[in-house]
């Protein structure tokens, strides 16, 4: 009983809480903007829709709830009560098969999370007598903290969806409204990185060694959702892998952020964890905004197959306009957000190569080569995405139209936000300067000490004028020119066919012949056949290795093992009351023996 009687009382709002609470905000406001016309198609279901919104604001509260309070009883019960709010969010369209599957795969690993949580927690109770999470110095002063904290990692890297634990996002996002694929890439699964940040702030253990970790696990966990998300055909699918490769490279950030702490370089970690906080930001908006475009192209279109899309340009301007936007982010290109995080990210790691030993040095250069092949993978990404849903010709009978405004506002408000972070960063730097102080040799004074940040922004805004002058300039000049339209040279060829373009397929045929050691695919083909060939069919599915041995093949042989029980469960009810009769001697006899 003394185990419980911790206080559930909430403590002073910390800087880093704060921080985060801004971001959910935010993405949630904009998200219920955003769905209140996405919703707009599924009228006809009141009691449905209604029981949407409450389980919407039952998921904010509680992820408001988790940044607060300073018990591990009363965390997991609010972690409990997102994880099922989350659920039902997810399943909202219950009458599709895949929908209950995904939904089912999102309960299921969500509560690993909770086991893996729990036992954390029970470790670190059981040796203090106490819940709160003030009683986490006192049990790293007395033990050997590695154990708990890496169980704790291990239950919040599931809900943030690091690799090997990111299996249940690319079924989520893509069954999930669009604007919740939107607030859950944005902020829910941010509620694992919050977990880790709170408990690098709570415990005291060898931080060099848990950076390394934290930085291998991210490393990897960049580089393979954005591998995987070259090879999607789902536009949805595509973006949930991009989730894994920013929770990457928010994950580096942490890494970075800890073996700076652990070295007492104050530098380090300052430029480690600032990035990491600075791409939390950025990822809850250039993800929400790619996801809510995403449902505009859906319901604009019907259809989320990269395949059958094509010259939306021109018919959904405001959505490609904004997607071509969000897509600049997210690849970390200049003068967006995006860019400006992964710049803290490299000046840590280009820091930290200086003034490393040269075993150090080695995983230094490995983790910039990781980044670099991430950024450079993801423009070839959206190159794909972008030109071939908005550019091009249709490639089927589409009709597709621009949404209303309440669907393309909040993006637009989300768009300026990520262009003013990519103009001012050093004003959201000092935002996030309390959030900072609260780990350990980390500060805002430390962070504008190593990096000048308002000279980034001034170049992001000149390039900006620049671009803006040659624009102006181009088109004063062109509308004093007399132009001729007419058709294109064909070469003698005039029946040409939208399936003449390039496909998402053939766009990176040869990445993934490259890299087809490491990336699953099926194909399924007949050859056209005849004197006039007609009846070819090809057709190519991505399927996720790690999730095939991780998790099929072991689910697999549990299924053929529990088959052979099967003769158990005969129907007959005899056996049944047979079965019960034994399992009541059985206790009677292990009770007289252990009396």
């Amino acid at each position: 009983m003394n185990l419980l009687q911790s206080s559930l009382s909430l403590q002073p709002v910390t800087g880093l809480s704060l921080w985060f609470m801004a971001i959910f905000s935010l993405v949630f406001a904009c998200g219920a903007f955003y769905g209140k016309g996405y919703m707009k198609h599924y009228s006809g279901r009141p009691l449905r829709n209604s029981f949407h919104w409450i389980n919407y604001a039952i998921a904010y509260i509680s992820m408001m709830l988790l940044c607060v309070v300073e018990n591990s009883i009363a965390f997991l019960v609010c972690w409990e009560i997102m994880a099922l709010s989350s659920f039902f969010l997810v399943i909202y369209e219950s009458d599709r098969p895949e929908t209950i599957k995904a939904g089912i795969n999102f309960f299921i690993q969500s509560h690993i999370s909770v086991v893996l949580l729990t036992a954390g927690f029970m470790l670190i109770a059981t040796r203090t007598g106490s819940f709160s999470f003030d009683a986490i110095p006192e049990y790293c002063a007395q033990n050997n903290g590695m154990a708990a904290f890496l169980l704790l990692f291990a239950g919040f890297a599931v809900k943030a969806g690091f690799v090997p634990f990111h299996t249940w996002l690319p079924y989520a996002h893509p069954a999930a409204p669009a604007h919740i694929s939107g607030v859950m890439s944005g902020v829910i699964i941010k509620i694992g990185i919050f977990g880790i940040l709170k408990m690098i702030t709570l415990f005291s253990i060898n931080f060099v060694t848990a950076g390394a970790i934290i930085l291998t696990v991210s490393a990897i966990s960049g580089l393979y959702g954005v591998m995987m998300a070259i090879m999607q055909h789902n536009l949805k699918k595509l973006l949930a892998y991009h989730s894994i490769e920013n929770i990457g490279i928010i994950g580096m950030g942490i890494g970075l952020g800890c073996i700076g702490a652990g070295e007492g370089n104050a530098i380090l970690a300052s430029l480690g964890f600032a990035g990491a906080l600075l791409h939390t930001l950025n990822h809850a908006l250039f993800k929400s905004v790619l996801f809510f475009c995403s449902g505009n192209v859906y319901h604009g279109t019907h259809t989320l197959n990269i395949e059958s899309l094509g010259g939306l340009a021109k018919k959904m301007p405001w959505t490609a306009v904004l997607f071509l936007i969000a897509s600049i982010a997210i690849c970390g290109l200049p003068p967006l957000n995006g860019f400006i995080s992964e710049f803290i990210i490299y000046s840590g790691l280009f820091g930290w190569m200086q003034g490393a030993e040269q075993g150090v040095t080695t995983g230094a250069v490995f983790s910039i080569l990781a980044l670099v092949m991430i950024g450079g993978l993801a423009i070839l990404c959206f190159t794909k995405a972008y030109g071939i849903i908005f550019l091009g010709s249709p490639r089927t009978e589409i009709q597709a139209h621009e949404m209303e405004p309440c669907r393309i506002i909040p993006l637009a408000v989300e768009a300026l936000i990520m262009l003013s972070i990519g103009i001012c960063p050093s004003f959201y730097a000092n935002l996030a300067g309390s959030a900072l102080e609260c780990f350990p040799y980390a500060g805002s004074t430390a962070l504008a000490a190593s990096t000048d940040l308002g000279l980034v922004g001034l170049a992001g805004l000149a390039f900006i004028i620049i671009a803006a002058i040659i624009y102006v300039a181009k088109s004063r000049h062109n509308a004093q020119r007399q132009v001729n339209e007419g058709p294109t040279w064909g070469c003698g060829y005039t029946e040409g066919s939208p399936k003449i373009q390039y496909t998402a397929t053939s766009f990176v045929k040869t990445y993934v012949q490259l890299f087809s050691f490491i990336l699953g695919s099926r194909k399924e083909q007949k050859l056209p056949e005849g004197i006039y060939p007609a009846g070819g069919h090809f057709e190519s599915e991505s399927y996720d290795k790690l999730e095939s041995n991780l998790i099929d093949k072991p689910l697999g042989g549990y299924r053929r093992f529990m088959d052979r029980f099967s003769f158990l469960q005969n129907g007959k009810m005899q056996f049944y009351i047979l079965y019960g009769i034994i399992f009541i001697v059985f206790i009677l006899i292990l009770s007289i023996i252990f009396r």
